[in-house]
């Protein structure tokens, strides 16, 4: 053994460290990289550019709740893989791949609790599941949601990111655009609001149907909003679209939102909406 190995085994080395891969968050927006901490705590909007980040439903109930306390409200059984479809990968696999990340049955999850001492029934897409696609399960979801909501005399919230129809179930699939506006027009038949808070992204199908019919339409700051992709629409008329076109801001600006809330102000606003739209849920 050489004099060079001899000191090198005498010094005694600190073992190293073991560190998770996730302690930062590199804003998309920005660049800015933030503590993965700092960032969920923050609700996923960057402390720099305020860019809003997508959420699932557990952060979403978490954040809009009194105290984070809820009931998640059970998810209809609806019959898997209708079509037998399969592309590169069944369709069962798809769902089997998206609810072991997400831990979710499907991408509409529904919640009931109390915002600022209202009662609400409030349901969640999340993008995370499969681009937060509408299919059976979603339909029935947010039919099941407005049910609820029915029962319990309270308004019915929904949040909303898709990237539009589940294109593994075909036309069943398109086929609950008129059955959640069946579901809506129950719902104010019984005279209770229905509020629309539009999330990055809200686009397809579901821009199409249930995404456009709130008494009130709100959305985050430059959630991307829209039916067909830009350059879609582009090429068909073609003609080069404004900057910012489908973007939040943008619809605000030409009529088509009420309303664009900051993620932290938004349950207060829907506390203030509720109170003048249902004040009967204050019990």
């Amino acid at each position: 053994m050489s004099w060079l190995d001899k000191v090198r085994n005498s010094i005694p080395f600190i073992q190293k460290r073991e560190t998770p891969d996730n302690l930062w968050h590199k804003c998309p927006s920005c660049g800015t990289m933030v503590f993965i901490k700092e960032y969920e705590e923050n609700q996923s909007v960057c402390p720099k550019c305020d860019h809003h980040g997508r959420i699932g439903p557990d952060a979403r109930f978490d954040a809009l709740f009194d105290g984070g306390l809820y009931v998640p409200l059970p998810s209809p059984a609806v019959r898997e893989d209708p079509l037998k479809f399969r592309d590169s990968k069944r369709y069962v696999e798809r769902l089997k791949a998206a609810r072991t990340a997400t831990g979710e049955t499907d991408a509409l999850i529904n919640a009931s609790g109390r915002i600022e001492g209202l009662k609400a029934i409030v349901g969640v897409q999340d993008f995370a599941f499969m681009g937060g696609s509408m299919g059976l399960a979603v339909g029935a979801a947010f039919v099941s949601g407005v049910e609820a909501a029915i029962a319990d005399r309270a308004p019915y919230i929904i949040f909303t990111a898709a990237g539009g129809a589940r294109m593994q179930e075909g036309i069943l699939s398109l086929m609950q655009m008129p059955r959640t506006t069946v579901a809506i027009q129950r719902l104010r038949e019984a005279g209770l609001p229905y509020i629309v808070v539009m999330t990055d992204p809200t686009t397809g199908g579901v821009t199409a149907s249930y995404a456009m019919l709130g008494d009130v339409q709100l959305a985050e700051p430059g959630a991307l909003i829209g039916f067909a992709g830009q350059r879609v629409i582009e090429s068909t008329i073609r003609e080069k679209l404004p900057p910012g076109f489908q973007r939040a801001e943008y619809l605000l600006a030409h009529g088509m939102l009420d309303r664009v809330v900051h993620r932290h102000e938004l349950r207060a606003e829907l506390a203030t909406l509720i109170g003048y739209l249902c004040p009967s849920v204050a019990a």
